[in-house]
C-alpha cells in the first residue's frame, strides 16, 4: 500500500494545518522548500500583524486582522498572465502577493493563531472569508465587506451576468475542499505555464482529494495526452467514461478511445 502523502494526514488534526499542508503541497514542485523553515518565520509574521491589531473583541478583528496584512503589504497578485508563485503558499509569504485563496489560508492560520474566529466560504472564483454569524462576507484581499448586493456584484464579474447568486455560493468551505480548489488553482496555472509535468502533480492530487467524477478523470487524460502518454490516458478516458451521464460526453470519449487503439494497432505493426 502507497504511503498516504503528508498532506493529507494534515487534514486529520483538529483544527486541520491547512498552512503546513500548502506548503507540503507546495514542496512537490519545489523540492528545496523547508516547510517547518516556512513555519518557524511565521511566526514572526504572527507578531508583526498581533502588534498591530486594536484592542477588540475576537470576532470584532477579523477586518483588521485582513487591513493589517495589507498593511505588511499583501495584496492580491495582478501578474497578466497569473503564474503558479501566486499559489504556491511560500513564494506568496515571500512575495506578499497571492490569489485570494492562498492569501485566505495565510488569513486562517493567523486567525487561528490570535483566537479570532474565521472561516473560508466557498464562493466561486474567489474565495471569501466570514465571522461565524455575521450579516457580511470579507474579502481575504483587502478586507472588504461584502454584502448581498456586493456578493452578486463580485458573481457577475467572474461568472457573467447571467448567474444568479444563490445559498450555495455561501457554503462553508472545509479544509478538504480548500486543498481541492488550491490544487485545480496550481493544475490549471501549471498547465497554461506549459509545464505539464507540474500540472499532472496537481491532477494526481486532485483525483485524491475529489469525489470519483468524469471531470477529474478528463483533466488528467488532457494532460497525459500532451506528455504523450497514450496508455495513461487510455486509463483516465476509460475512468471517465464510466463515471459520465451525459450521453454526447460518452460518444465523444467513445471516439477519442478507438483513435488510441487504432493508434496502438499501428505503432504494433511498425
Amino acid at each position: 500500500m502507497a504511503a498516504r502523502p503528508a498532506w493529507l494526514i494534515c487534514l486529520e488534526s483538529d483544527p486541520p494545518s491547512l498552512l503546513r499542508a500548502a506548503l507540503l503541497i507546495a514542496t512537490e514542485h519545489d523540492p528545496g522548500l523547508q516547510p517547518e523553515r516556512v513555519l518557524g518565520e511565521f511566526s514572526n509574521l504572527r507578531q508583526q500583524v498581533a502588534s498591530g491589531l486594536p484592542n477588540l473583541a475576537g470576532p470584532d478583528l477579523a477586518q483588521p486582522l485582513l487591513r493589517r496584512l495589507g498593511e505588511l503589504d499583501f495584496h492580491e497578485d495582478d501578474d497578466t498572465p497569473v503564474r503558479p508563485r501566486a499559489a504556491l503558499l511560500h513564494q506568496v509569504l515571500q512575495r506578499r502577493r497571492g490569489q485570494p485563496l492562498s492569501l485566505a489560508l495565510i488569513a486562517l492560520e493567523l486567525a487561528q493563531r490570535l483566537d479570532i474566529p474565521l472561516q473560508a466560504v466557498n464562493f466561486p472564483g474567489h474565495l471569501l472569508l466570514r465571522v461565524p454569524g455575521a450579516d457580511h462576507l470579507l474579502d481575504p484581499c483587502n478586507g472588504r465587506r461584502l454584502y448581498t448586493r456586493d456578493c452578486r456584484e463580485l458573481l457577475a464579474r467572474i461568472a457573467g451576468p447571467g448567474v444568479e447568486l444563490t445559498g450555495s455560493h455561501f457554503q462553508v468551505c472545509d479544509g478538504r475542499s480548500m486543498l481541492l480548489r488550491l490544487s485545480r488553482n496550481l493544475c490549471h496555472l501549471h498547465g497554461a505555464a506549459g509545464d505539464h509535468m507540474a500540472a499532472l502533480k496537481d491532477a494526481e492530487r486532485i483525483l485524491l482529494l475529489a469525489p470519483p467524477n468524469s471531470a477529474d478523470h478528463l483533466l488528467r487524460a488532457a494532460i497525459y495526452r500532451e506528455l504523450d502518454c497514450p496508455q495513461a490516458e487510455r486509463f483516465d478516458l476509460e475512468r471517465a467514461l464510466l463515471l459520465s451521464d451525459d450521453e454526447r460526453d460518452r460518444v465523444r470519449l467513445s471516439q477519442r478511445l478507438g483513435e488510441l487503439a487504432r493508434m496502438g494497432r499501428a505503432s504494433a505493426l511498425h
